[in-house]
């Protein structure tokens, strides 16, 4: 696993049709899956992700029911070399585009951090926050 410090792990309705939006479309690599558990360890440009089928065989962590969408609360900012292709991509699957392509520049201490982004929601209703760094500026008052 690369000696990643923390690799988010999402119970999904269907793992296929979540392979489908994270392989096909986002373009992650399936690093490997074990189908008898319904489960799959993908990887997009270093960022890591664990799937597993909510209903699939195997150890389960809940607290409570799984309702659509899940991970409310949440939203996983993940850095990629092209957001733009990635953008469009997402557009022509007709994926729900929750907040549409942007540059955002973010205060921290006296510069800004900027990222053209934008989020979107996977079959399961995760929010992925997609970005490019755009570098920093001063502080604008």
């Amino acid at each position: 696993m690369n000696g990643q410090k923390l690799i988010p792990e999402l119970d999904v309705a269907d793992l296929g049709a979540s392979l489908r939006f994270y392989v096909g479309v986002i373009g992650c690599t399936l690093r490997f899956e074990r189908p008898e558990e319904r489960f799959a360890f993908i990887d997009l440009e270093g960022a890591q992700l664990m799937l597993q089928e909510a209903a699939g065989p195997g150890r389960r962590f809940r607290t409570a029911p799984l309702e659509h969408p899940y991970g409310r609360g949440v939203n996983f900012q993940i850095e990629v070399a092209d957001v733009t292709s990635l953008y469009e991509r997402v557009c022509a699957g007709g994926f729900q585009i929750v907040i549409p392509f942007e540059d955002r520049w973010y205060r921290e201490g006296d510069t800004e951090l900027g990222n053209r982004q934008f989020v979107v929601a996977d079959p399961d209703g995760y929010l992925l926050r997609f970005f490019t760094d755009l570098g920093q500026r001063p502080l604008r008052s």
